[in-house]
């Protein structure tokens, strides 16, 4: 493999520099040149400095999800990577205040999940001035634009994909876990693929017009209202990965979920896992 690498993800640029190995996941959104712009690097390196750290976060997600632990350090952060809080370390990365550099030592346990989640953390902390959101989401498009399903694991966001597919005429899957949603700069919405989308080999370089958003339930029957811009705003927030103890960029992500409320019709449904649940949502968000 090549010494630097160079992706494009919802036109942000970004290289990787020694990696011993390229995801597969990568390969569609890999560049022939570095973008003239590039939001950071990532250095795959054997060793770390020891520098003074400091406490400041670990994720309390539960058993069954990733473990996240940073500290502080001069000069910014470092970060620890665990696929579960009961298995081993998979990565170590010391990253700039800027989140604009980065340098990652990969412990042997877990590189592909260490690699690539590096990766999408560095994604989404320096897009977060720039308009741009990692959505835990599935995403179907139809019609020339992308319609989001968003809920808590578990709540069916793939099922309800997959009955588009099966029941709604020209539907296609672009991402099924965490899909790119930017608000563009003359304020209109678009949905991009990424190299990361969960259980589901679904790696699209591609992207369309936002549709609607659609936040799903479970329930005894179909039924669906369209939000409030509180209620958008709220919803939206809720699937969007954020981090906000750095009120910096907290703050770029408040932003934009609210340029993102105020611009995509967003909705709520209740739903069983249907024909009729998709026939519905679909009638609905296209009215």
């Amino acid at each position: 493999m090549e010494r630097v690498c160079s992706y494009s993800v919802a036109g942000f640029g970004f290289c990787v520099d020694g990696a011993p190995f390229q995801p597969a996941n990568l390969e569609p959104f890999k560049v022939a040149s570095k973008p003239q712009e590039t939001l950071f690097t990532l250095h795959v390196v054997p060793s770390l400095e020891e520098d003074p750290i400091e406490p400041f976060y670990q994720t309390q997600d539960g058993p069954d999800y990733p473990e996240i632990t940073l500290w502080k350090k001069t000069g910014g952060y470092r970060i620890q990577m665990r696929p579960l809080p009961s298995r081993p370390v998979a990565a170590v990365m010391d990253v700039s205040d800027r989140w604009d550099e980065a340098w990652i030592r990969l412990e042997g346990k877990d590189d592909t999940f260490g690699l690539n989640n590096s990766l999408m953390l560095l994604y989404a902390f320096s897009t977060a001035n720039k308009g741009a959101l990692e959505m835990h989401s599935s995403v179907i498009m139809q019609g020339g634009k992308g319609f989001l399903f968003l809920g808590k694991s578990g709540t069916g966001k793939s099922t309800h994909s997959r009955l588009w597919l099966k029941y709604i005429p020209g539907s296609e899957l672009l991402n099924d876990d965490n899909p790119i949603l930017r608000l563009m700069p003359d304020g209109s919405a678009r949905v991009y693929g990424s190299p990361w989308s969960g259980k589901t080999p679904c790696y699209k370089a591609q992207d369309v017009p936002v549709g609607a958003v659609v936040r799903l339930s479970q329930a005894p029957e179909n039924r669906i209202t369209r939000l409030t811009l509180v209620q958008a705003y709220a919803s939206l927030m809720a699937s969007a990965s954020s981090f906000r103890p750095l009120k910096e960029l907290a703050d770029g992500w408040h932003h934009t979920l609210e340029g993102l409320a105020s611009c995509v019709p967003c909705y709520h449904l209740d739903c069983l896992p249907d024909q009729a649940a998709a026939e519905l949502c679909y009638k609905t968000i296209h009215d």
